[in-house]
């Protein structure tokens, strides 16, 4: 047994134990292994992102699941890895060239500015998985994986010649969300909905047959009216019947142009007209094929105004020829008014600025496997947690639309076609490709470059970032056309923990991924984490102010207890609301422990090992029990993936059944002036206890769990807690049940006695008194032996058991499990001075309860307070009566 220091130090714990961890090679899997395998793939971070407390929670639930794992006997590997983040690592570096150097990509070319990008990529991409490390994330390191790594591009290119082959991508053009200041289309993940409170414009057309008679319409985009080629209302709607057929005049430039009759217009939207913008609105752009309308881009890929013909507007920037705009329909008399209006603005999620939806030639995926894919979840092969979000899996995968999985970017997968130099202008104006030119000869789709490459050119555009990742499973596992050990035995992996704001986005697609290219599922169940809000309900974030570092929080509190004051506010499907002082409440834990185990080593006897069970008193045997209790439902919450229960219970148990009871139970048992055999006794059970605890609580907490094993002695020497496989025995397998319950039940008995005499004390301001003597009357046989316990916890110098005692009149009592219990006041208060303390109080009490009444009699106050404030006032008055109640009894006792 290795001395403990005062003062917990986590810092310098957690580093050691960490480095001891690599050095063992702990985190290491093995293939070859004779155990039954158990894996789970990280969802791998942006190569130059920071640790953020989403990262904290979603990695602590995957470093408790792989550890637990280890612990059930399993071969474990977590398989770590990055992403390359496309848009966001190009415009992170995009933006360090423009402001040290003052150039741009373009200028620089694309081998200098992707040079730059892997440099930048080696200079920041190991921040966060130096940071998962301090997390104590157990992850198998050797096997870390990077979506631009040789071998990992060359599953990218794979997939998406396999998948060209089979007719499932194609190239068209489509709307798609754009940024304008990145220049490249988005995924819908890409794409923050941000509520905004805007203009709508409302204004008239002049029906083109009938001069001085007008329709009006309203838009919160007048900047877009060069591009309307139509007015749409509801067939529905009779207000707009007689226009349906007709035509009205765009007033710049000029043009006539139809009314036209369409369900998917919201009549109660602004007049119930819409104007008709192909080129600028999904919606609008569905209508326009529906009814075969012109298609008509007014903006330049930056988001500026491209339309000659309107002179004004030519060349300005969006937002300021809205203005503009509205400004021309004024003086033309055509602006009717304008009005604030709250409505969801989609905002690029890198570029910070309003996305444009855009008509753009891209590269599209028809998805494979759609009804296994379905199917895995429907069936419960894939099982969901909470299982709410099969419902939402399910409604996407019955309306899934073609995937756009190209991007105008440089940093990235680029896409492996090449297209005949001779035919290039031709082809890259085509309104789609697809296998048919393949055939032809005029392109060329294959993981290679062509061998005559000089007669050719490549595709300047990348693939979307989740076109990578949706291979994850298993594309980290083997390379192409491999069938490695590490596959066999570990893929499907078994968990994968995420957020529920990318099940379309990555969940969904791995599923389809995983039935395409293995035949298999690529996981068994996918635990969604919570979203992580303030304590005012708002999501974090870097602008409000709200987000605090990871980092910064395990220099204060440790590592430990970062994980565990997360995982104990952690709900099962519903927002975590995030606050400091529960981080502070898991350092607290720490210490708690650490200071437990202080305590037994005070004592100086090395680990006790506990020889028989038979014999132990109530409280040795309770503690136990609690203990395989607690065993037990750990292994029902971890089958249900009820992290915050888990960390609940254990928490409840340390504090509660371990610390506040056994401990203080066995307090005159851990002294040196007990008998060696009850020193001894109380020793083993300690150690028995705390030895089994240590590792229930070890995923949790592993770093505090590791040093204090080994500390204690616990462990053997040169091996760790963490490679421990779980008893399969209770501690108390050996103990008949009869004398598991009746130990129980006196131990639960003397607890809750014990705990009625202090509160009886307190109330006679006697709480700090232990020369005080309490008489049982009425007392079952067993309490005989256990008299000195109940008076230890009790805070008294003396229990006794007095059958015929005739209790003075004022004696304070109380009922208990073991009797009536009274509290001779004889010298220990001033009788005449309590009773006066006791009759103010009273009378002060009175006050209240009459205020409090007259308050909620008052139908004016009742009529028109809030509710809240209503039911605060009624709970008042009810704690107020039920002092009042106490107060006289205690009156009354003294009379």
């Amino acid at each position: 047994m290795s001395e403990l220091p005062k003062a917990y130090e986590p810092q310098a714990v957690e580093a050691k134990w960490y480095a001891a961890w690599i050095d063992g090679k702990c985190f290491e899997a093995d293939p070859s292994s004779e155990k039954d395998g158990y894996s789970i793939v990280i969802p791998p971070p942006n190569v130059t992102g920071i640790l953020h407390l989403g990262h904290v929670l979603n990695n602590t639930l995957q470093d408790i699941l792989a550890r637990r794992a280890r612990q059930n006997g399993k071969e474990v590997l977590w398989l770590p890895g990055t992403d390359h983040a496309g848009i966001a690592t190009q415009s992170k570096v995009e933006r360090e060239l423009r402001e040290k150097e003052g150039v741009t990509r373009r200028e620089l070319g694309r081998d200098e500015f992707l040079q730059r990008v892997w440099d930048f990529k080696n200079k920041h991409g190991d921040i966060i998985i130096n940071q998962l490390k301090r997390l104590g994330c157990s992850c198998d390191w050797s096997r870390e994986r990077f979506t631009m790594d040789t071998p990992y591009t060359e599953w990218v290119s794979y997939v998406f010649v396999e998948l060209f082959q089979k007719g499932l991508i194609y190239r068209g053009k489509r709307m798609v969300n754009w940024c304008p200041v990145s220049l490249t289309a988005l995924s819908d993940e890409e794409v923050i909905m941000t509520p905004q409170r805007s203009k709508l414009y409302f204004m008239k057309y002049e029906l083109a047959d009938a001069p001085g008679e007008f329709l009006e319409i309203s838009t919160t985009r007048p900047e877009t009216l060069m591009g309307d080629v139509a007015v749409a209302v509801n067939p529905k709607d009779e207000r707009f019947a007689k226009y349906v057929g007709r035509k009205v005049k765009r007033p710049f430039p000029h043009a006539e142009i139809p009314v036209i009759a369409d369900e998917h217009v919201d009549i109660e939207f602004g007049t119930g007209a819409l104007k008709i913008t192909p080129a600028h609105d999904k919606a609008d752009f569905e209508i326009g094929l529906k009814h075969n309308l012109e298609i008509i881009d007014t903006l330049t890929p930056d988001g500026h105004i491209n339309c000659p013909e309107c002179p004004e507007l030519h060349g300005l920037d969006r937002f300021v020829a809205r203005k503009k705009a509205g400004a021309m329909l004024e003086e033309m008399g055509l602006l009717l008014k304008v009005e604030e209006y709250d409505n969801n603005v989609g905002f690029s999620e890198r570029g910070g600025v309003p996305i444009e939806p855009r008509i753009s030639m891209q590269w599209f995926l028809k998805y494979p496997c759609v009804h296994e894919a379905a199917a895995a979840v429907a069936e419960g092969d894939i099982k969901f947690r909470p299982e709410r979000w099969a419902k939402t899996y399910a409604h996407w995968m019955e309306n899934l639309q073609d995937w756009c999985i190209s991007r105008q970017l440089w940093w990235g997968h680029q896409i492996p076609v090449w297209y005949r130099k001779d035919k290039l202008a031709e082809l890259k104006n085509a309104e789609s490709l697809d296998m048919s030119n393949l055939a032809a000869g005029d392109i060329l789709v294959g993981v290679e470059a062509p061998d005559d490459e000089e007669n050719w050119v490549r595709d300047e555009d990348v693939m979307d970032t989740w076109f990578s990742s949706w291979l994850w499973p298993f594309a980290t596992m083997a390379n192409v056309g491999e069938k490695t050990e590490t596959l066999k035995k570990f893929y499907p992996t078994e968990d994968l923990v995420t957020g529920p704001d990318i099940i379309f986005f990555w969940v969904a697609r791995m599923i389809m991924a995983g039935f395409e290219f293995t035949g298999a599922l690529p996981f068994r169940n996918v635990y969604f984490t919570a979203i992580i809000r303030d304590l005012k309900g708002r999501k974090m974030s870097k602008s409000l102010g709200n987000s605090p570092d990871p980092v910064e929080l395990m220099e204060r509190y440790g590592a430990d207890g970062l994980r565990f004051g997360l995982m104990r506010i952690a709900p099962v499907g519903s927002d975590l609301r995030f606050d400091e002082s529960s981080v502070e409440e898991g350092r607290n834990f720490a210490n708690k422990l650490y200071n437990a185990c202080r305590l037994r080593q005070m004592g100086g006897e090395p680990f006790q090992k506990l020889e028989t069970l038979h014999g132990l008193r109530p409280y040795h045997i309770n503690v136990l029990s609690k203990l395989d209790e607690l065993s037990a439902d750990l292994v029902r919450l971890f089958g249900e993936y009820r992290f915050g229960e888990i960390a609940y219970r254990l928490y409840e148990f340390l504090w509660n059944d371990f610390c506040d009871k056994f401990l203080e139970a066995v307090k005159l048992e851990l002294r040196e002036s007990a008998e060696p055999w009850v020193r001894a006794t109380a020793l083993g059970v300690f150690d028995a206890a705390m030895s089994r605890y240590l590792q229930l609580l070890s995923p949790y907490m592993p770093h505090v769990t590791e040093e204090l094993s080994a500390r204690m002695g616990y462990v053997p020497e040169g091996e760790f807690l963490m490679q421990q496989t779980l008893p399969e025995l209770p501690l108390l397998a050996d103990l008949h049940l009869d004398e598991i319950t009746n130990a129980q039940f006196v131990a639960a008995e003397i607890y809750e006695a014990a705990g009625r005499l202090r509160n009886l004390k307190a109330e006679y301001k006697l709480g700090s008194r232990k020369d005080v003597r309490f008489v049982v009357k009425g007392a079952p046989d067993w309490l005989a032996e256990e008299t000195g316990v109940l008076a230890l916890l009790a805070g008294a110098a003396e229990i006794s058991l007095d059958s015929t005692f005739d209790a003075p009149k004022g004696t304070p009592a109380v009922v208990t499990g073991v009797g009536e219990v009274y509290l001779p006041l004889d010298g220990l208060i001033d009788v005449e001075a309590e009773r006066s303390r006791l009759t103010k109080e009273i009378a002060a009490t009175e006050l209240e309860v009459k205020k409090s009444t007259g308050k909620l009699g008052n139908a004016s106050f009742v009529d028109r307070a809030p509710p809240e404030v209503v039911e605060q006032e009624k709970s008042r008055l009810q704690d107020w009566q039920t002092k009042l109640a106490q107060l006289k009894e205690m009156l009354a006792a003294l009379s």
